[in-house]
């Protein structure tokens, strides 16, 4: 097992990857009463394509398998999962994103015996024909209230209009009529595939012993018998560096008109820690030129083109990236033009301190994620598949400087990668 020791942050991680395949990170915190864990696949939403990985042959499974994958795991043969997770003082969730699916809990007692619940439950699936076919409706209603959903129908339209081909232009859950397409053979496909343990993850903090818990998980691992695929093969669509669609627009009932400003980021670096440089670099950037603190959005809220209800961020993963700025507000067309020329006037005001007071903000968060459990795990994880060790985020943000974001302006604030997406009211 080899232990990192971040000096910064007076923290270490245990890490050690299994003879199947399985990489351990482990950060005990003395003097909790809390633990959390993670166990996570290296698979998500945009994985719909790929190369089966014994026959090499191409398959193509329906949309929104990896989130029907999330929901299914948690039915054993056994007994109720949560009530499991209940009956020792536990917590559990899962989520499914575009890129990965993880499994979840926190507890302040009976940690070991929690931790062995999780795996069991993770790396011990149960399909049946019947089970597959129950589940459908309930995923499908899922669907439906998101379909009503203004805040995620803005997104969802922007998403759409910056994306030609890319799977994350689908929903996560899918659809109604790609969920009923379904079936047993698949979930088992794509759970042998991407749930192997060399594309697999656990990630645990809080109070307790790494040694100890090592060697239970290795315990728990020799008793499996798991295949591990040393790679997976994913197949994604050739993606055109324009965009879809300028502008879409939709009326639903709404207090007030929603907007957002998409737009589409076409340099994805190779290199994992040029990746994060540019990931991280980006985000002070839209921090130093609309963030809250800035002239623009004060001047935006003041005039009622902005409200507290604002979102400003950007998202970069190794297949895809994009920005998105926006709210509610009372002329869509007058704030997309106001954020349009601010962001061109604001690059040209930057000042040093300017640049220092986000600077050092950035670091501040960094260092502020360990204080939450869940974001520290998440963030591990994250970017583990994205191939960094968290704790060297710190070394990459002292990279960054005023020239480099500049540099950005120039490459990812280009007007014909911009998409408006806009809910009017009925």
């Amino acid at each position: 097992m080899v232990k990192i020791y971040n000096e910064i942050i007076k923290e270490s991680i245990f890490k050690e990857k299994l003879d199947n395949g399985l990489t351990v990170l482990m950060m005990p915190r003395a003097g909790y009463n809390k633990n959390y864990g993670i166990f996570a696949a290296n698979c998500g939403s945009i994985d719909n394509k790929f190369y089966h990985p014994e026959t090499n042959e191409p398959v193509e499974v329906p949309d929104g398998i990896a989130h029907f994958l999330e929901h299914k795991l948690f039915e054993s043969q056994k007994e109720d999962v949560f009530s499991a997770f209940a009956s020792l003082g536990a917590s559990a969730n899962a989520f499914t994103n575009y890129n990965m699916t993880a499994y979840l809990f926190h507890t302040s007692d009976n940690f070991l015996e929690s931790l062995e619940t999780l795996i069991d439950f993770v790396q011990d699936p149960y399909f049946t024909d019947e089970n597959v076919e129950k589940e459908k409706g309930i995923i499908a209603q899922e669907i439906k209230m998101y379909d009503d959903d203004p805040d995620y129908q803005v997104y969802k339209n922007m998403i759409t209009g910056l994306y030609h081909q890319f799977p994350i232009r689908i929903d996560i859950a899918g659809t109604v009529d790609s969920i009923y397409k379904i079936k047993k053979e698949d979930l088992n496909l794509c759970y042998n595939t991407f749930y192997n343990p060399g594309n697999m993850l656990l990630f645990l903090t809080g109070n307790f012993d790494p040694d100890k818990v090592i060697e239970i998980i290795k315990e728990k691992q020799i008793k499996k018998d798991l295949a591990n695929y040393p790679e997976i093969k994913r197949i994604y669509p050739d993606e055109p560096a324009y965009v879809n669609q300028k502008i879409i627009t939709k009326k639903m009932d709404v207090s007030q008109p929603l907007f957002r400003l998409g737009i589409k980021e076409t340099l994805i670096p190779d290199s994992p820690a040029e990746l994060v440089k540019q990931e991280i670099g980006t985000l002070m950037l839209l921090d130093l030129l609309i963030g809250k603190s800035t002239g623009l959005y004060q001047d935006l809220y003041t005039e009622g083109l902005l409200d507290d209800y604002y979102v400003n961020y950007y998202v970069l993963e190794k297949e895809y990236g994009y920005a998105v700025i926006g709210g509610r507000t009372r002329d869509p067309d007058l704030l997309f033009e106001r954020i349009r020329n601010g962001l061109r006037k604001g690059i040209k005001e930057i000042k040093t301190e300017d640049f220092d007071r986000i600077y050092r903000k950035t670091l501040g968060e960094f260092i502020e994620n360990f204080n939450s459990f869940e974001t520290v795990a998440t963030e591990f994880i994250s970017y583990y598949f994205k191939g960094i060790n968290f704790f060297e985020i710190m070394d990459i943000i002292k990279e960054i400087d005023l020239e480099y974001l500049y540099g950005r302006f120039e490459e990812f604030f280009r007007e014909d990668r911009f998409v408006r997406s806009i809910i009017n009211g009925d």
